[in-house]
């Protein structure tokens, strides 16, 4: 099944030079069989805390993707594994080599959780994550800069009249020019290619400050710090270089 724009550009943004792949709520596992298909990594794994689903998805790993399957309690090589529990739990420190935790389609909340979670067992690891969550970006952003994690890409895309963030991300970065802080409402999203892309930005831009709008004006609720950054945001429009 062809990925959609979100997916694609998940995808896309998963670069070589990893041994493990994590596909996290892989939902139907789409995203983690591309990877699969253009072997991005050695090991790519699908995870997911529902039996059924999990289920399902490997018998259909095993039908098209037969050479690779292999039965989790064998310690021999496998090109993909499925897991079936919390993303907390998984044994990330058992696994040598770079590793990815791709996190998407899921709330900004339950994201920041999760990460907590990784963080708090591996504080001291160097793990790479790609993140595309469904709302709440200031606040999982501001989550990333708590625990000192660095920037390698942000994307912007637009899908279904609906707005996601994708940022690629690092903890416990080694000595790289190429990564850089985190800020709290985006940079690169903001620095566009095209037209097209400079609308899509500006969308999106005012769609955030008429939300955060919208909150002020509730009891007990003040987010006019928040307003002020976003309405601090100057879009660009730069020269693609080929």
């Amino acid at each position: 099944m062809k990925l959609g724009k979100r997916l694609s550009q998940i995808e896309s943004m998963v670069q070589d030079g990893y041994e493990h792949i994590w596909d996290c709520c892989c939902d139907h596992g789409l995203l983690g069989a591309s990877l699969l298909t253009r072997k991005a990594a050695p090991h790519i794994h699908f995870v997911d805390i529902v039996p059924a689903l999990m289920e399902r998805l490997e018998n259909k790993l095993k039908q098209f993707f037969p050479q690779e399957s292999t039965s989790e309690k064998n310690s021999a090589p496998s090109q993909w594994h499925t897991h079936c529990q919390d993303i907390a739990t998984l044994p990330i420190d058992r696994y040598t080599g770079k590793q990815l935790i791709i996190i998407a389609g899921i709330g900004g909340d339950l994201m920041i959780e999760m990460i907590t979670k990784i963080y708090t067992l591996y504080p001291h690891m160097e793990l790479d994550f790609l993140l595309c969550p469904v709302l709440h970006n200031f606040r999982l952003r501001e989550t990333l800069i708590k625990y000192r994690c660095h920037l390698q890409r942000e994307v912007l895309v637009e899908e279904n009249h609906r707005f996601y963030e994708i940022l690629l991300i690092s903890t416990n970065p080694i000595h790289d020019s190429s990564i850089r802080s985190i800020t709290p409402v985006g940079e690169d999203i903001w620095s566009t290619e095209s037209p097209n892309q400079q609308l899509i930005a500006y969308s999106y831009l005012e769609k955030t400050i008429a939300h955060y709008q919208r909150m002020q004006t509730r009891p007990h609720t003040d987010v006019q710090t928040i307003i002020n950054q976003y309405q601090a945001v100057r879009l660009k429009l730069i020269a693609k270089i080929d």
